[in-house]
């Protein structure tokens, strides 16, 4: 063979060989290609993306009060939906769902024809499978790296899902317009009706809205609207789904929707935020997680004693003050803990400052639950202990009365007329200790140690929430239940989540100590610092007014907290923002008017209770009596009696009081000698001598607490 021949076949075998490499690689290549195109989509398919984002459900006495979401959706079975929409939504979606598997080649060709003659996609040729991919897993990028992936996950969704689950989805996931999601939400927001209520022309409406929600919504252009419902309807009678007759029957219908959205309801916003507050803490729900995992949250809310209690707040009377924008939160709850109803402002809505839970300075509504109710637990005071009212210095610090002080006063007395400095003499005798112990079971632990806590002069302070909580302890004998708004949670699989740790009922004082102090405080309301306004029915609390730090004269926050036999409530006024600038010219008197207008109209809906039932054993207090002041002493002599010689004391109170009774010193010297007592206003002296001088006074006792009151004037008698 000649040297050339042999060349050219060398050349002509590389050539084949290279030929067929090339061929087998390009065919290596495809078949690769042809494996990832087709079992590829198990990479991008996320199982968590596979169970749709649902709002979280609020519920109330079976009434749904709020939801909590994201995405506006509330995902349904594909058995909840009349066939007709489904039908609509294939004609007009992707006519060839139930025949292709995954793609539609067809499709595919035309959409891939007009892309190249734009050199730039631009059309779809999606199925129904390959939008729900999109929706799931990809964004809306026209790529073609993107088509080709989502092709991947449509192959692997109609290998690993039935058709029903795949439409499920896609009419679970798509977007309808007007922040709806799903046809559930857009059922609502369109028609106000659920899927299953909805007819032949809505359902068609619905079916064409997903191609372009915008254009097509019945809000935005009725005509549009309509046009592409009759499109809808063209398609389903193409495609045997209705007759030519239906179709033009259903055509004909004019379109009918609801023009405006629900707007959003208030009345319960501050509910459902503390509602949220307790499910994140207590149960550990995120909060992304209750707006995506579809939980139903059953609340303790009475829904009409909330709407009652959001009106009121509304439209009540409020303190006045330096600057427009007082606001207030109220807290009613049950014995058991059960928080009833709950304002966090005026006109609270989601994302202000909810002030139920925001802390403020307490002031005298702590007397009872940091030093009255402590000091009774022991076997030294009682309600008739008598407690020095006097100006006393504490290291620097000097609590001041009102109203001046009278130098002693019974327990009882210091409760009924807030005064101050009997509360702190007393919260200094039993230790501040002893008092912190109480309120860490009542729910107020505070890191302060110092006396002002018997003024609700904190460091930090308490929300009306956590004061409605020591009020319950009292109104509930003694026992204290900790507040909750949630009843149940379930998640969207109906499994009950239960909460981190459960708590349970604390004893905090005893019945003998609940029922003095609930006695007292009902005479705080009816003749003492809470006796403003009107309401018909029993009722105990305390009054507490904060004094502005940096404007004398002026108040900051202003409360009133008590019982019914029934529930217990809060009610704090002030203003959200501090400083010079803001402070109030009323005092408590306010809060306490409000809270009995708010128990009379929640009287149509609930019962606070008309009578308290008193613990067996124990018998109603008696109101400590109020000696009489600047009692005025007259003396004489009289001649004739078997003495010869007669002193004669009278004396005059401009008060008459059964109760009292007076004392009748002779005065010796540095020294007094108790003559007699008496319940009379006279007296008359038998054994006085011709030439005896004797001086004498008159002094009001309370043989109950064994007080005596301000001495009357002296009277010496000589003959």
């Amino acid at each position: 063979m000649k040297r050339e021949e042999y060349k050219q076949m060398r050349k002509k075998g590389k050539r084949l060989r290279n030929t067929f490499i090339g061929l087998g690689s390009f065919l290596f290549v495809m078949a690769i290609g042809l494996l990832l195109l087709m079992f590829g989509g198990r990479f991008f398919v996320s199982e968590d993306a596979m169970t749709l984002d649902a709002a979280t459900t609020v519920v109330a006495d079976g009434e749904e009060i709020e939801e909590i979401y994201s995405t506006n959706r509330s995902p349904i079975s594909l058995e909840e939906v009349p066939e007709f929409l489904q039908e609509a939504v294939v004609a007009t979606e992707d006519s060839r769902f139930y025949e292709h598997s995954g793609i539609d080649p067809r499709g595919i060709a035309r959409a891939l024809y007009r892309d190249v003659l734009a050199w730039e996609k631009v059309e779809g040729a999606s199925t129904i499978t390959q939008q729900v991919a999109k929706n799931l897993f990809f964004s809306n990028d026209k790529s073609w790296l993107r088509k080709t992936k989502e092709v991947m996950v449509a192959l692997y969704l109609e290998r690993n899902y039935t058709k029903d689950e795949i439409l499920e989805l896609y009419l679970n996931s798509i977007y309808f317009g007007e922040g709806t999601y799903g046809v559930e939400k857009a059922a609502e927001r369109y028609f106000s009706k659920p899927v299953p209520e909805l007819n032949e022309t809505e359902s068609a409406l619905l079916a064409g809205l997903p191609k372009a929600p915008s254009n097509y919504s019945p809000i935005a252009d009725p005509e549009a609207a309509k046009d592409r419902r009759d499109t809808v309807l063209f398609r389903m009678e193409d495609e045997g789904y209705i007759t030519k007759e239906e179709e033009q029957a259903l055509s004909d219908r004019q379109v009918e929707y609801t023009e405006e959205a629900p707007v959003g309801a208030t009345w319960s916003n501050a509910y459902v935020n503390v509602v949220v507050q307790e499910v994140v803490d207590r149960y550990g729900v995120s909060r992304e997680a209750l707006k995506t995992e579809g939980y139903e949250i059953e609340v303790n809310m009475n829904p009409e004693a909330q709407r009652i209690a959001y009106e009121t707040m509304k439209d009540g009377n409020y303190a006045s003050g330096s600057v427009e924008g007082v606001e207030a939160a109220f807290v009613l709850t049950d014995k058991e803990g059960k928080v009833t109803a709950l304002t966090g402002g005026r006109e609270y809505e989601h994302g202000e400052m909810n002030h139920a839970l925001t802390k403020h300075q307490p002031a005298s509504v702590m007397k009872p639950l940091a030093v009255y109710g402590p000091a009774l637990m022991g076997d030294t005071y009682s309600p008739y202990s008598v407690l020095k009212d006097e100006k006393i210095s504490y290291g620097g610090y000097i609590p001041k009365n009102l109203d001046g002080y009278e130098g002693q006063v019974t327990l009882y007395e210091a409760l009924v007329k807030s005064k101050n400095a009997p509360a702190v003499w007393l919260l200094n005798e039993i230790g501040v200790k002893e008092s912190k112990s109480y309120l860490e079971k009542l729910g107020l632990a505070t890191e302060d140690d110092d006396l002002s806590i018997a003024l609700g002069g904190m460091s930090e302070g308490y929300s009306p929430m956590e004061i409605a909580g020591g009020y319950q302890a009292v109104g509930n004998d003694g026992e204290r239940v900790p507040l909750r708004t949630v009843s149940t949670i379930t998640d969207r699989t109906g499994e009950t989540v239960k909460p981190k740790e459960e708590t349970e009922a604390v004893r905090v004082f005893s019945e003998k100590t609940a029922f003095q102090l609930r006695e007292m405080l009902e005479t705080v309301v009816s003749s003492g610092t809470a006796r403003n306004g009107s309401y018909s029915g029993a009722l105990a609390g305390k009054t507490g007014t904060a004094q502005h730090p940096e404007v004398e004269g002026k108040n900051r926050d202003v409360w009133f907290a008590g019982f019914t036999p029934n529930y217990a409530m809060s009610m704090w006024m002030g203003y959200g923002d501090s400083g010079s600038d803001y402070y109030l010219d009323d005092s408590s008197s306010v809060p306490v008017s409000l809270t009995k207008q708010m128990l009379t109209n929640l009287k149509e809906v609930l019962d606070p209770g008309e009578k308290f039932t008193d613990p067996e054993g124990l018998t109603s207090l008696e109101e400590p009596v109020d000696l009489p002041r600047n009692i005025q002493l007259e003396g004489s002599i009289d001649i004739g009696g078997w003495t010869l010689v007669r002193g004669k004391l009278n004396w005059n109170t401009n008060e008459e009081n059964e109760d009292v009774t007076y004392r009748i010193y002779r005065k010796k010297g540095e020294e007094k000698e108790l003559i007699t007592k008496t319940k009379e206003t006279s007296h008359t002296i038998q054994s006085f001598g011709l030439f005896d001088s004797r001086t004498y006074y008159v002094v009001p006792f309370d043989p109950e607490s064994g007080r005596e009151g301000e001495p009357s004037n002296e009277v010496t008698l000589e003959w």
